[in-house]
């Protein structure tokens, strides 16, 4: 049997692994242009997405996003490279790959040095690493209690939940920016920033962190992200984090120019990864870098978050390895990434005017504040009454039309505010947030525009697929039942 490569083999290990070449350069890996290709034909685009259901219209790609079939390939290489021989994939592929994919990151949105790149699951576990670091600044007595955490009303629930299970916990003043929607402009972000802003420092209280995103998950909206961290700046905040799960792929990000302290976007949204990769950029020249732990300590402990969020036990690392074979794929594109998001803009504000306009409704904001995301107002008559409603009707599109797509329930106003309304006076309270990806198709958003005029031809209300009274308290009663015998007799 072949002995293990010894170590000075390990960056030539690697890349046999993933298909590329032993051309290094300076060490930061492989140009991912280096193999020009002709530009990808329509039917390489089907054949790169033939695993996804045909019988879908599917116009969600902001869910979960999009891995081709190229990709998943190379994928399947590292997890096989790992199950032939796991002890030499650990001790002599894993972190010459995944410092690769950093290199390949830190290229793509501006990184000051590779260093500044750590790779983990997701735009959730990064906003755990910045606000477990703030609790413990609490806890430890570095920051008062009441000392403000501000974030955006709109701030993507899991990290809203974060927010409050890690520095609320620890004793922080939470104050939230009630943001408009529709949105008009990003003057009245900006103007409702300030004023969020304001209170949160109302009393002399030090503002210890701001939860910014770049592109709010629902409503979808392209937030200025620059703009408020300059505020933040002017007005003493101590440390900004920019939750930018949906922007790699989908707007141009420098994270030097944006200037946050700590910045996350997700790959396997808007960037072509499998499931499951993100990165989160921190700077070098920072003294916290150093205090940032990953929120699973393993043996890397201490050695620095990207060298700790490379290990975090046994587990599948694949997702993270393939950032090479991602741009790859996308530089077949013509202009490559910025092609791609350009195209994608253009195409997902051409689909949402189309479906507002069999609708008799709206944007949700205007196109300069949409990436490759929109709102788009859903006739009133459908009585879109609560989140529970939306999530109803969203089910029924998916099992009776097979059409997917989120839908958003607008229940929050700001005050002097008026509710829109379509084109028969109706209050518009529901919106569907479409997306267009490179595997998108016309007809994906015809079949959502005609499941919504049948629903209104035959006089359908969200009310419909409400619960009854008798199965409300039949559920009620079950539930009931249930906390009784957990008393009775609890799990062990």
């Amino acid at each position: 049997m072949a002995s293990d490569p010894p170590p000075d083999d390990a960056a030539a290990a690697a890349p046999a692994a993933n298909g590329h070449d032993n051309d290094h350069g300076n060490g930061n890996g492989p140009s991912p242009a280096k193999r020009p290709r002709a530009v990808i034909s329509a039917a390489e685009i089907r054949a790169e997405f033939a695993h996804h259901d045909a019988a879908v219209a599917r116009v969600n790609n902001g869910s979960f996003g999009c891995c081709p079939a190229s990709v998943l390939d190379a994928q399947a290489r590292w997890q096989r490279l790992f199950l032939a021989q796991p002890d030499a994939f650990y001790f002599h592929g894993l972190q010459q790959g995944v410092v690769r994919s950093r290199a390949a990151v830190a290229a793509a949105v501006g990184a000051g040095d590779v260093s500044e790149v750590s790779l983990v699951d997701n735009a959730t576990t990064a906003a755990a690493i910045v606000l477990q670091h703030a609790a413990w600044s609490f806890a430890e007595g570095r920051f008062a209690r009441g000392d403000a955490v501000l974030m955006l009303h709109y701030a993507y629930g899991a990290v809203k939940k974060s927010i409050h299970a890690y520095v609320a916990r620890a004793g922080a003043t939470v104050v939230e920016v009630p943001l408009p929607f529709p949105v008009v402009s990003a003057d009245a972000i900006i103007a409702e920033f300030r004023a969020a802003l304001a209170v949160a420092k109302e009393g002399g209280r030090r503002v210890r962190l701001a939860v910014i995103d770049h592109i709010t998950s629902m409503p979808s909206v392209v937030i200025p992200v620059k703009e408020l961290v300059a505020i933040c700046r002017e007005e003493g905040v101590d440390k900004v984090f920019v939750d930018a799960a949906h922007s790699i792929g989908q707007v141009p990000v420098d994270v030097r120019d944006i200037g946050a302290d700590f910045y996350t976007s997700n790959l396997h949204k808007w960037f072509f990864c499998p499931p499951a990769v993100a990165f989160l950029h921190t700077r070098k020249d920072d003294p916290i870098a150093s205090q940032l732990h990953h929120p699973v300590v393993s043996h890397e402990y201490g050695n620095g978050l990207p060298m700790e969020s490379g290990w975090i036990g046994t587990r599948d690392y694949s997702a993270q390895l393939v950032v090479s074979e991602a741009i790859d794929f996308v530089n077949r594109f013509e202009g490559g990434i910025e092609g791609i998001r350009s195209r994608n803009h253009e195409k997902v504000i051409e689909m949402g005017k189309m479906l507002a306009e069999a609708w008799g409704t709206f944007l949700g904001s205007p196109p300069e504040l949409c990436g490759s995301m929109v709102m788009v107002g859903l006739p009133g008559c459908l009585g879109v009454e609560s989140d529970d409603d939306a999530m109803r009707v969203r089910t029924m599109l998916r099992k009776d039309f097979q059409v997917e797509v989120p839908i958003y329930y607008n229940s929050r106003r700001v005050e002097g505010q008026e509710m829109a309304k379509d084109k028969s006076g109706d209050p518009v309270t529901g919106y569907v947030r479409i997306s267009h990806q490179v595997y998108n198709v016309r007809e994906d958003y015809e079949r959502l525009r005609d499941a919504i005029n049948k629903l209104v031809s035959e006089g359908f209300t969200s009310s419909k697929l409400r619960p009854s009274e008798k199965k409300l308290r039949r559920d009620d009663l079950a539930r009931q039942q249930s906390v009784h015998l957990k008393t009775l007799w609890p799990t062990t």
